[in-house]
């Protein structure tokens, strides 16, 4: 019973006060500690909001392109349009001087211009397939001759690497009896256009930008795209997600 009470003492009373005291000075190193942490969780949160974009820009890489600071959304758009490839040279097809488009769309385009002609239409093609390499002339040297920003320029011409052109698919179209129309809105008033609202689904056109459509673009009545294919429709998927 003696040595139970002498053990149960030393484990008790013969602690030194050194030791003893350690819990208490841990108890205030912890709140000194909790109070660093809160500071640090404090100026790390201010920090995120005053430099986080510019941090998570510079860790997601340059630009895609060149000239352009912007960089595309979640689902993959920049200033509002979607990324396309190039149609393939064996894909493409002279319609005219100047102007190529992929075989599928060339032939769903002749088929359309021939019926609308039946009807007294003329439809005139004035603008096809477009290199990556053409469109950064196009979006780049206008945006400089008219002084616009990138995203001025992106509503009404996409960036390079982001046109529908490039594909191969995308056209514009005019009307032959009223040119002064070309590329502009007035081109809805034109016969041509009445036409192509009409018929046009037949031979699997679509309107690409129609009024306040959801990527932004301003309203293009002649810019139609062809969809009428398997792959076509895989490259127009992600504009119809958006509908």
């Amino acid at each position: 019973m003696a040595r139970a009470i002498n053990a149960r003492r030393i484990s008790r009373d013969d602690i030194p006060v050194a030791r003893r005291s350690r819990p208490q000075r841990r108890a205030r190193g912890g709140s000194l500690g909790l109070l660093v942490a809160c500071l640090m969780v404090f100026g790390g949160s201010i920090t995120a909001v005053l430099f986080g974009p510019w941090l998570f820009a510079g860790l997601m890489g340059p630009a895609p392109v060149e000239g352009i600071q912007d960089r595309p959304t979640a689902d993959g758009r920049l200033l509002g349009h979607f990324p396309y490839p190039e149609a393939s040279v064996q894909n493409r097809i002279l319609m005219q001087p100047g102007i190529e488009l992929h075989q599928e769309a060339a032939d769903a385009l002749n088929s359309m211009r021939a019926a609308a002609a039946a009807d007294g239409v003329d439809l005139r093609l004035l603008s096809g397939y477009r290199s990556h390499e053409l469109q950064e002339r196009i979006f780049f040297d206008i945006k400089s001759d008219r002084n616009q920003t990138a995203a001025e320029r992106a509503k009404v011409s996409a960036p390079p690497g982001y046109s529908e052109h490039s594909t191969g698919y995308a056209i514009d179209l005019g009307d032959g009896t009223i040119p002064e129309a070309n590329l502009s809105e007035s081109f809805e008033a034109t016969r041509a256009f009445r036409w192509l609202q009409d018929h046009a689904a037949s031979y699997h056109f679509v309107l690409s930008f129609p009024l306040d459509n959801p990527q932004g673009v301003t309203y293009e009545p002649w810019h139609w795209r062809f969809e009428g294919s398997a792959s076509a429709l895989r490259l127009f998927e992600s504009a119809h997600q958006l509908e």
